[in-house]
Formats: C-alpha cells, sequence, structure tokens
C-alpha cells in the first residue's frame, strides 16, 4: 500500500497488513505521525505524542519478532479525546488551565494499550465538551475534513476530524450530549454512544453526573465494534454497570439481524427546533431502505418529556466537577467562568435529583420500546454551520446555538440508552447526511447488524484532507 493508503486504511485493513508482516507497526506509526503534521491546519490533535508512539511501535514490532501473541489492536494507531488521562500527557480537557502531566493512563486507555494500540496523541474539544462545535480560545477551531470552512461538530471533533481526515483509523471520544454522535454525522463516520455503565469512566466513578461515556468514532461499524469490545466492562469503581451482552459486540456488526419493529420520526425536543428538509429525506430514505431490508417500518409521533431541566442540572454539575480540578482555575475562558456561575445551583444534592429524576424519565422514554425494537431519528437538526459559532457568544447565546445539534441526541444522555450515528449520503451542501438508531436499554447489539446493513446498502467516497 502507498502511504496514504497505509494510514487511511481501517483497523480491520491495517490489522491484517501487520499481522502479515507486510506492514511493521514503526512503518505506520511513521506514516502516521507524517500525515498529521501535514494536516495540522485542521487543529484535530492538542497533543502529538511522536516519540513516546515511535517508542511504543518499536515494541510492538519486537512483540511480533518475538512470536508473542498479538492483541486485537496490534500496532494500531489510536487517538484519545483531551479528557481521558494519558499518562506523562497533560489532560487539558480543551483548556489551558492545566499544566502537569498526567501520571497513569485511564483505564481505558489501558485497556486500549493492552489490546496493543498505540497511542499517537490527544485530540481537541470544547472547554470540559461543553459545547457542540470544538473551538476553544486555547486551541483555536477544528475544522471538518470535508470543507475546511465548516465545523466538524463537538465537543469530540478533534477526533473525529482526525478520523475523517484518514489520519487515524480510531480516535476516541466522549459523548455526554451528543458528543460522539455529532461529530460522526458532521464528519459521515459511525459513532456509538454506548449504553450507560457500559464503558467505565475509571478513575471517575461516572463522566458529567451519569450523563456522559466514552466510545470510538471510527469509518465503519465493524471497526467501533471491535475497539467497543477492548473497552467495554466495569471496574468495581464505577457507579454505574451494564450486563454483559450476550453476543460480542464485533460478533454483533457481522451479523444478519432477524426482522425488526422499527419507529421513526423527525420530530425534535426543542420547541421551534425543526430539521432540515434534507434531514427529513435522509431519514425518510433510510426508512424505505430498512422496510425493503425486511424490518417492519412505520412513521410514529413520539411524547418526548421535558429533560432540559434535568440536563442542564447534570451538565452544570459536571463542568463544576471537572473545572474545580483544574489547577489554573483564573486561566478558564469567559464564557465557561459565567457558565460556573450560572450553573451554581447545580451542586451535588441537585445532581443526585437530576439522576434520579433522570431515570424516572427514562422509565417513561423506553415505553416506546414494548412497540419498537429500534427507533430512526436524524442525528442533528441543523446542517454543520461554519466554523467559528461561538464567537463573540456568552454562555446563554452558545447554549442557544446548540439546540439544533443535541436536540435528538442528549435526551438519550438523560436516559443511558445507547444510540448511534449512521452516515446515509452527501448532502447537496457537499457535507455528509446521517440518521441515528437508538435502542431500549443494552440495545448495542441490536444497533449494531442494523448499521451494517445501512452501511453495506449506503456505501459514499469520504475524501482524505490534503493541506494545501
Amino acid at each position: 500500500m502507498a502511504e496514504n493508503d497505509i494510514v487511511a486504511a481501517g483497523i480491520v485493513r491495517q490489522r491484517t497488513a501487520l499481522a502479515a508482516g507486510d506492514l511493521t507497526s514503526t512503518e505506520l506509526i511513521a506514516a502516521t505521525m507524517d500525515a498529521i503534521d501535514r494536516a495540522s491546519g485542521l487543529a484535530a490533535f492538542t497533543t502529538v505524542l511522536r516519540d513516546a508512539a515511535l517508542g511504543e511501535a518499536a515494541a510492538r514490532d519486537r512483540q511480533r519478532s518475538a512470536g508473542a501473541p498479538l492483541g486485537p489492536l496490534h500496532g494500531i494507531p489510536v487517538a484519545i479525546k483531551d479528557e481521558l488521562d494519558v499518562a506523562g500527557a497533560v489532560t487539558t480537557f480543551g483548556t489551558r488551565a492545566n499544566r502537569t502531566p498526567a501520571r497513569a493512563d485511564a483505564e481505558v486507555v489501558r485497556r486500549l494499550r493492552n489490546a496493543g494500540a498505540v497511542i499517537v496523541g490527544k485530540t481537541a474539544m470544547s472547554e470540559f465538551g461543553q459545547w457542540p462545535y470544538t473551538e476553544s480560545s486555547t486551541f483555536g477551531l477544528t475544522r471538518n475534513p470535508w470543507d475546511p470552512t465548516r465545523t466538524p461538530g463537538g465537543s469530540s471533533g478533534g477526533s473525529a476530524a482526525a478520523v475523517a481526515a484518514g489520519l487515524v483509523p480510531v480516535a476516541i471520544g466522549g459523548d455526554g450530549g451528543g458528543s460522539i454522535r455529532i461529530p460522526a454525522a458532521c464528519c459521515g463516520l459511525f459513532g456509538l454512544k454506548p449504553q450507560r455503565g457500559r464503558v467505565t469512566a475509571a478513575p471517575m466513578e461516572s463522566l458529567w453526573c451519569a450523563l456522559g461515556t466514552t466510545g470510538p468514532l471510527t469509518h465503519t461499524v465493524l471497526d467501533s465494534a471491535i475497539v467497543y469490545d477492548v473497552i467495554r466492562g466495569a471496574t468495581p469503581g464505577d457507579r454505574f454497570r451494564a450486563p454483559d451482552p450476550e453476543i460480542s459486540f464485533t460478533d454483533a456488526a457481522r451479523k444478519t439481524p432477524r426482522p425488526l419493529r422499527i419507529g421513526y420520526s423527525a420530530k425534535t425536543t426543542t420547541p421551534l427546533v425543526t430539521s432540515d428538509p434534507e434531514h427529513v429525506r435522509a431519514l425518510e430514505n433510510t426508512a424505505v431502505l430498512l422496510a425493503d431490508l425486511g424490518h417492519q417500518v412505520e412513521e410514529f409521533s413520539p411524547r418526548y418529556p421535558d429533560t432540559t431541566a434535568v440536563l442542564l442540572a447534570q451538565a452544570f454539575a459536571g463542568v463544576r466537577a471537572e473545572a474545580n480540578a483544574m489547577e489554573h482555575p483564573e486561566l478558564l475562558e469567559r464564557r465557561t467562568r459565567h457558565c460556573l456561575r450560572l450553573g451554581i445551583w447545580a451542586r451535588k444534592p441537585v445532581a443526585e435529583w437530576a439522576i434520579r429524576t433522570g431515570e424516572a424519565l427514562a422509565h417513561k422514554l423506553n415505553r416506546v420500546f414494548e412497540r419498537y425494537d429500534l427507533l430512526l431519528t436524524p442525528t442533528i437538526a441543523h446542517r454543520p454551520p461554519p466554523v467559528g459559532v461561538l464567537d463573540g457568544k456568552g454562555s446563554v447565546a452558545a447554549i442557544i446555538a446548540g439546540f439544533p445539534m443535541i436536540t435528538y441526541a442528549a435526551i438519550w444522555n438523560v436516559a443511558g440508552n445507547p444510540a448511534a450515528s449512521v452516515p446515509v449520503g452527501i448532502a447537496g451542501d457537499g457535507l455528509p447526511l446521517a440518521v441515528q438508531l437508538v435502542g431500549p436499554p443494552g440495545g448495542e447489539t441490536l444497533i449494531l447488524p442494523v448499521a451494517a446493513q445501512i452501511e453495506s446498502a449506503n456505501p459514499f467516497s469520504k475524501p482524505l484532507w490534503r493541506h494545501p
């Protein structure tokens, strides 16, 4: 393979080449680093761990030469959202307020390394992941590889840009209100938010007061499933834990699903916010596709409960907890400092109330799964806007600007259900289209095979970004 092909190949192809000896991990990581350097204009990375990654790649090659068993991610380059600890690197949370490198890997990062992955760097995010746009005063504007004048979404926009540009086959993101699914939709990737408790939050007991969870952004459903089988599972310190699935995620992604009952709707959860007509057409076309594939598909009108108070309480409390851990809080963005004042009421008793109330709302929401196996909606309401969405905006204006991005996604963070963004084509503006599949509690293995069906029926070219 040519160098660009090596770097842009997904996990399955890279792993096959590495296992066959057609490629060494050192060669792959060196090519990856060169590609990251060429694409610096995207601002996808906050930290590039060139020397550490090349050293880790050499160790992987020595393991292979010694005949040691190879992990499922042996030699594969992986990027990490800058809210997870990577030993030796500062965990910035998208801010300049932290300065001291982490002493140890977060548990998810440790599991990735144990599976053979090579950690190549940390990816950009909005400060504390508050906004569905990857913009910060510290690291600037992260750009969409499909059109560098547009946003890649957020808050895991750096991870999405890195994968969409073909710099890495997988990047880890976090989803506290759509922050995996939103950038996946903007950048033409597959992004699954898992069931609450599916992926450990260690060393924390939970992320964003139960709203958040961790997961990969990838080009394909199968690549995502492979990574999830490496990182899923709780630890004794986790507050939430999901029951083990009946089959592995990898097996689920490869199987043909039984005919399912699928309800679809373009109704948003936010008054006065409606979906872009291209998103409605993509939704309707996907509904027809799924019916042609043998599923029982019908339109329905959901009665979404108002989760605004719960969402704000958990989000404000989550940001407060992370901000309180910063070494230099005086260096936080002005917008964040205002958010902290705005959400001063969201202290621990309020956060606990919000978690309990969210669980009660989830019980009501999940009644829909007595009728349907899966739900189908748009992922985002509006098309990805030009970069600079947050310029000049205070906290309230920034919250309002985020509603079209989070309206379909955030409700499932409150409920804890698994939900995935699946690419389904290209809109008239040249950027990707996506739909969201939502499953019942623990329903990732229902989502994955249907997402793979959609993927197989909707292949579309994914351009690699080139520095001018």
